[in-house]
């Protein structure tokens, strides 16, 4: 039997802080909160969800997984997550790209994508 994919782990210095940024981009709430950590998603039962745990070292380098979201709108999407708190990120995507990288609080890169309905756009 193949594995299920469950969260993914992010490390935070404001665990509670950037857990609701991350709600208030993807519309999920907090399932879980203790001293350990955060988890959201869209409820207790749907998966995967992001997990939020502290950890004391700052970020050093671009980000070897981030997430790539697909909204309707590209760029009202990327104005709404900036107004909550996002950045625009150089990574080394050019300008001829279709994706615009943005960064979360603590400066984990995410991209916003043009609309997609599959995986295989």
């Amino acid at each position: 039997m193949a594995s299920s994919w469950y969260t993914l782990v992010v490390d935070a210095h404001d665990m509670p802080s950037l857990a609701r940024f991350w709600c208030e981009v993807l519309d999920w709430k907090v399932v879980h909160e203790d001293g350990n950590e955060v988890t959201i998603g869209a409820d207790a039962r749907a998966l995967p969800g992001l997990c939020f745990v502290s950890a004391p070292d700052s970020k050093a380098v671009k980000n070897r997984l981030h997430i790539d979201l697909s909204p309707d709108d590209q760029a009202a999407e990327v104005e709404r997550i900036v107004a909550l708190g996002a950045t625009r990120a150089d990574v080394g995507q050019g300008d001829d790209v279709s994706w615009v990288v943005l960064a979360d609080p603590e400066g984990n890169e995410f991209c916003v994508l043009r609309p997609k309905r599959t995986l295989r756009e």
